[in-house]
């Protein structure tokens, strides 16, 4: 008898924990869909290449700069500079396939 009210007590206390859960979700959701209505953009903010990214790209692609010197004149990670030269030549190639 005393098992199966603690199995009665467990499954109630499953039963709210799971529907809090519920609620918790649908609140979260129900926020962040009135935040992206209102043009709230969420994450981490995105680096833009800098101005004269095309020449020092050139100038590495040549062999006249080190990979360390041009990240030091652009102030950008490794990573982002690599994220930057891709998207830069994805987009040149829809443009040329465009034309």
């Amino acid at each position: 008898m005393g098992t199966f009210l603690s199995d009665i007590v467990l499954q109630v206390l499953s039963f709210v924990a799971q529907n809090e859960r519920e609620t918790i979700r649908k609140r979260q959701a129900e926020g962040i869909a009135a935040a992206k209505a209102r043009g709230v953009r969420c994450g981490r903010p995105i680096k833009k290449s800098p101005e004269n990214f095309d020449v020092l790209v050139k100038q590495w692609e040549r062999g006249k700069l080190q990979i360390q010197e041009l990240l030091a004149q652009i102030g950008l990670k490794e990573a982002t500079f690599y994220r930057c030269l891709r998207e830069q030549r994805l987009v040149k190639n829809k443009w040329q396939t465009i034309k």
